[in-house]
């Protein structure tokens, strides 16, 4: 699922190659008490109403602003230096191309640190819950995310200090994430139960469904209270401009999201409307693929929404039809000018119209100087959206128009074959099963974070 690439993006999908054991889910919420709190909790733990027993009018004795704090922090006796939120911030901006502005690096710094808490925190509870992560683990993950940029471990270590960030943060980010799930494993995963009235009923929901739209959908999920609402949306407002200027969704779910799916770079799945809270149900519906939107005030909180992919419940996908593809590429003189490009392009075409099936692709390729290449077995949804509509409108022996530019060339595919995909199949009990206990185990999850965050002792520098 993970293709080998060199792009800094890639980072973060090497690493999560190692850590797909933590669990998807949306599920917010938001429990607990204290003498001053009064509040109702609904069934899915998040916090109906809460009232603080305030005066209307308040009066701040002293300037304090706990806003504004230096980025170190001590939790439980462990401390988070500069340098620490330093190459974190780092990664962040590697996987964003560099393009991140002076004023945006200031708040990412306070949510790196955030994360930064969170990460120490699940860390200190597995190790008191005797659970450690073996640094040779650890290792092997980490030599895959090098793996990914076709480069050594030693070579790696290289490339992140240019880059301003170093091996260790990685490798604290893999060891925060894979003690936290065994942890959930351990403390959570035995109390959860589900029946087989449950799984039966989703099959039949899923059969009523057949044909409806599906959506693949990236969430990043921000806590909120009354009080800091407006900060996170304005936070929330920061990271969809960024996305939107280039910056990659997965990454910012990795760093910023709060739900456990931040570990998959926001990934939810496959999800149907009715399988997620109405607020995102109705955003989803109105995107299309590769449209974010938000902030949404959810329980507990807001939302981003990214719409990955989208495909009819099941009914066979014509996107997931497998091709054969002849690749036919002229590529331009340096200095070629936009008007020469188009001769030569015009020409291009030209020649392509000889083309009577893939027989004579060869030899068309032969008499115009094209570089002729095989493809088979892509995947018409793995192509460029530009591209895919054309495509599934082809038939064999057919080509399409030409495309490219002045310094990639101009390039036509010629369909050789196509194997159109089978009707699919609803997932089988046991997949049915092991999504809802993963939406279970990711709620309680939830919970033992924020109980951890409330009874940590952290001191801020």
């Amino acid at each position: 699922m993970l293709p080998v690439a060199s792009s800094p993006t890639s980072l973060f999908h090497g690493v999560r190659s190692g850590l797909r054991t933590l669990l998807l889910s949306s599920a917010l919420l938001s429990v607990g008490v204290q003498p001053l709190l009064a509040q109702t909790v609904d069934d899915d733990g998040g916090v109906g109403a809460q009232q603080l027993n305030l005066p209307k009018d308040v009066t701040v004795f002293g300037k304090s602003d706990p806003n504004v704090r230096k980025a170190t922090a001590i939790v439980n006796g462990r401390i988070i230096t500069g340098t620490d939120i330093d190459q974190r911030l780092a990664l962040i901006i590697t996987a964003n191309g560099g393009k991140v502005e002076e004023a945006e690096k200031e708040r990412l710094r306070v949510q790196v640190l955030r994360n930064l808490i969170d990460e120490t925190l699940q860390i200190q509870e597995a190790a008191a819950n005797d659970i450690k992560v073996d640094p040779a683990e650890v290792q092997q993950s980490y030599e895959r995310v090098a793996a990914n940029f076709r480069q050594s471990p030693t070579q790696f270590d290289g490339y992140l200090r240019e880059k301003g960030s170093a091996a260790a943060s990685i490798k604290r980010q893999i060891e925060g994430e894979l003690a936290w799930s065994r942890l959930q494993r351990r403390n959570i995963q035995p109390f959860v139960n589900v029946s087989e009235d449950e799984v039966k009923s989703v099959v039949d929901r899923l059969n009523a469904a057949k044909g409806a739209d599906e959506y693949r959908i990236g969430e990043i999920y921000l806590s909120a209270t009354p009080e800091n609402h407006d900060q996170i949306v304005a936070n929330a407002r920061n990271i969809i401009e960024q996305i939107q200027k280039g910056g990659s969704f997965p990454a910012y779910a990795r760093q910023f999201s709060e739900a456990s799916t931040a570990a998959v770079g926001g990934d939810l799945g496959w999800v149907r409307p009715a399988q997620l809270p109405p607020e995102l149900a109705q955003a989803a519906t109105g995107m299309q693929v590769g449209q974010i939107a938000g902030p949404i005030d959810v329980a507990g909180g807001v939302s981003l929404v990214y719409v990955m992919d989208k495909r009819k419940v099941l009914t066979a996908d014509p996107r997931d039809s497998l091709l054969s593809l002849k690749q036919l590429s002229v590529l331009f003189p340096k200095g070629t000018t936009k008007d020469q490009a188009s001769a030569r392009a015009a020409s291009f075409a030209a020649a392509i119209k000889e083309i009577k099936g893939c027989g004579q692709a060869n030899e068309v390729g032969s008499k115009i100087g094209a570089d002729v290449v095989d493809n088979d077995n892509v995947k018409v949804r793995d192509l460029p959206p530009q591209l895919q509509d054309i495509l599934m409108n082809l038939q064999v022996g057919e080509s399409t128009p030409p495309f490219g530019s002045i310094d990639d060339g101009v390039r036509v595919l010629v369909v050789c074959g196509r194997d159109d995909p089978v009707s699919a199949n609803a997932p089988n009990a046991e997949q049915i099963q092991a999504q809802l206990e993963e939406e279970r185990v990711n709620k309680r999850a939830r919970i033992y974070l924020r109980d951890l965050r409330r009874d940590a002792v952290i001191e801020y520098n």
